[in-house]
């Protein structure tokens, strides 16, 4: 498995230099597209980028072999525009066509919404491609070459030492591709880009040991340490008192200063938003470090759909609610790791008690001043989150185990265990009925 990460490197002393070198190539890009568009009929037809690239070079630049283009007038308006700066203009021009031409497709069979636009060369910046756009002169020097003075030149810059360092450090066992040359509000930067491979583990399903993983958001995740058989080797709980607390006091000084008119508070939503990234990391961290402990193979998640408009008196929190972050980053770190990263449904985990005695009765319902208690229909008192990682784990063994039978083993068993042919319904006693179906078949 192939994993990509990319490494911003600031670049020092330079502000307005490169603003013609990223405008000339978003024109390049926009004179590919019209060119896409016109001549989409034939490249369709046309099996394989690398030969849809050469197809579209071939009407628009002119060389020895090639001296009437169809459209000539390219090379007039982009002067000594370099090649391999054209080709990436051109697989840009394709690769934006193509989805345009797909979801036309889609809104005339099913027409929803507005009829799709044509597309535009948009926010995107040049790649430097090494050694024709880029060249690594020192340590934290470089040098690309950028539209100035009316032509296409080479001009040294230099690389804050930082992020160099950083690199150096994190990234001696990567492989370092091209750079793209991109702007953050004032300031210019090189995103280095660097793959790596890794092996995922292979482990069988009646070997594995999983993490299952609740995220909330009181408790920032709930993690239960699960085997096949449903045996818990351990539970713990993540906390952020003190992160949750400084995360409030800000979201309460935004409302203080909204409630006296200032309704732009950059600054104020700038801090709060710092730490509440600060809170997916540690979430993240966390559960990585768990997974280590117990050298688990796979990380559970639920599969949580943040779309569509939240209400209610809670919806702050639940738009403040990092979720997606924190699986994004432990997936980064999982996989460098070798471990697999599932999400099972995430209906009912917490509705329904682990024991399978019905729906539980949370907050006032059940009688508590917290929703982190909860009460099942046979009076028993538990906590929700605990719970609910039980579900998630033992949704992922039943799923799994039950895709490793075959049609004439599975009938029998889903006939004893009905309950684990419905996964929205399944929970922790799911997996010990169906562990009990499965040593007596």
């Amino acid at each position: 498995m192939k994993i990509f990460s990319t490494y911003s490197v600031k670049i020092k002393h330079y502000n307005h230099i490169f603003k013609d070198t990223v405008s000339v190539y978003r024109d390049a890009v926009d004179f590919f597209i019209d060119v896409c568009l016109n001549e989409w009929t034939v490249i369709f037809t046309i099996k394989g980028n690398l030969l849809q690239q050469q197809h579209i070079e071939h009407l628009c630049h002119k060389t020895a072999d090639n001296k009437n283009p169809k459209y000539h007038n390219f090379d007039k308006e982009f002067y000594k525009f370099p090649s391999y700066l054209r080709r990436g203009a051109i697989n840009e021009a394709i690769g934006k066509v193509s989805s345009y031409k797909s979801n036309l497709v889609n809104w005339e069979t099913k027409p929803n919404g507005k009829q799709p636009s044509p597309p535009k060369a948009g926010y995107v910046y040049p790649c430097m491609y090494k050694t024709v756009m880029y060249k690594q002169t020192d340590t934290y020097e470089a040098k690309i070459k950028v539209f100035v003075r009316n032509t296409w030149d080479w001009i040294t810059v230099k690389l804050r030492k930082s992020d160099i360092d950083y690199i150096d450090r994190r990234c001696a066992s990567r492989k370092k591709c091209a750079p793209t040359l991109q702007k953050r509000g004032k300031e210019w930067f090189l995103d280095f880009p660097f793959e790596e491979k890794t092996t995922l583990n292979d482990t069988n399903i009646y070997e594995q040991t999983i993490v299952a993983v609740d995220l909330g958001v009181h408790t920032a995740a709930t993690i239960s340490v699960m085997r096949s058989d449903g045996t818990i080797l351990g539970r713990h709980f993540c906390k952020l008192p003190k992160e949750t607390d400084h995360l409030m006091h800000g979201i309460n000084r935004i409302k203080k200063a909204q409630q006296h008119g200032n309704h732009k508070t950059p600054r104020l939503w700038a801090k709060a938003k710092g730490i509440n990234h600060d809170i997916a990391v540690k979430t993240a961290s966390y559960i990585i470090e768990m997974a280590v402990l117990y050298n688990a193979d796979v990380i559970v998640f639920e599969h949580l759909d943040k779309n569509g408009k939240v209400r209610g008196s809670k919806k702050q929190k639940l738009k403040m609610w990092r979720s997606q972050e924190v699986q994004s980053i432990v997936k980064n770190k999982a996989h460098r790791l070798g471990m697999r990263i599932s999400h099972i449904c995430a209906w009912g985990t917490s509705k329904l008690a682990y024991d399978g005695s019905g729906s539980v009765l949370r907050g006032g319902d059940g009688g508590f001043h917290t929703y982190e208690r909860c009460k099942f229909q046979n009076g028993k008192v538990y906590n929700c989150d605990l719970s609910a990682s039980y579900n998630i784990g033992a949704r992922y063994f039943v799923r799994e185990i039950l895709k490793s039978l075959d049609a004439s083993s599975r009938l029998p068993i889903e006939a004893n265990v009905p309950q684990c042919s419905k996964r929205s319904t399944c929970t922790f006693s799911t997996l010990i009925s169906l562990n009990a179906a499965l040593m007596f078949a």
